[in-house]
């Protein structure tokens, strides 16, 4: 079986829309695109350059896009972008000249993808894709770079209906800009008790 890891740039409040740039997505009148230029310091950078390794990518149709515009031209700051898979979930978009690039219908190709053999898959972006993926928990991995600032608004990573689930924190640090770097591992079902008994 192959590992879904949802890896997110969000703020406080988990607004993880448009961090790359103005123009990125300004869906919803969304005007605080590119939020986490002023947080890049050495460390964070390293952090991204381990995540840019090649990889299967799992994308929605609106990241997807924005992607397919951009990533084959700038191929030299992400190596093997253009070599990885891309599945993408879509009823709309059914082919693409981006080579690798597979369209799956629904929820039933995603867990067919989950259960074949290969490498791990990355989800960015995405924020309907995430959040259907949580309402069927099929998350298995969170790598997730908290960023020291409240938008108030835009697509959030957490919705409603997310399934509750515990996740183990395997990895953490902190930026010399206040970035928190963690990364969680899915760990079963939510435990209860009572505080101080």
């Amino acid at each position: 079986m192959r590992k879904i890891m949802v890896l997110s740039m969000i703020s406080l409040d988990g607004v993880m829309q448009a961090p790359g740039g103005p123009k990125e997505d300004t869906s919803g009148r969304f005007q605080y695109g590119g939020w986490t230029a002023p947080y890049g310091d050495e460390a964070y950078a390293t952090a991204v350059k381990k995540e840019l390794q090649p990889a299967d990518y799992l994308l929605g149709r609106k990241t997807f896009k924005i992607w397919e515009n951009y990533w084959p031209k700038h191929a030299d700051f992400w190596p093997g972008i253009n070599e990885g898979t891309k599945y993408v979930l879509s009823k709309t978009v059914k082919k693409s000249d981006w080579k690798k690039s597979i369209f799956l219908k629904g929820l039933a190709d995603i867990k067919k993808l989950r259960n074949s053999n290969g490498s791990d898959i990355q989800v960015w972006g995405s924020s309907e894709l995430i959040q259907l993926l949580l309402k069927n928990d099929l998350v298995d991995e969170l790598c997730l770079k908290i960023h020291p600032l409240i938008l108030g608004k835009g697509k959030k990573l957490f919705a409603n209906g997310a399934v509750p689930a515990a996740f183990t924190l395997t990895e953490s640090s902190v930026t010399s800009k206040g970035v928190i770097l963690a990364n969680y591992k899915r760990a079963g079902k939510v435990k209860t008790g009572k505080v101080g008994a």
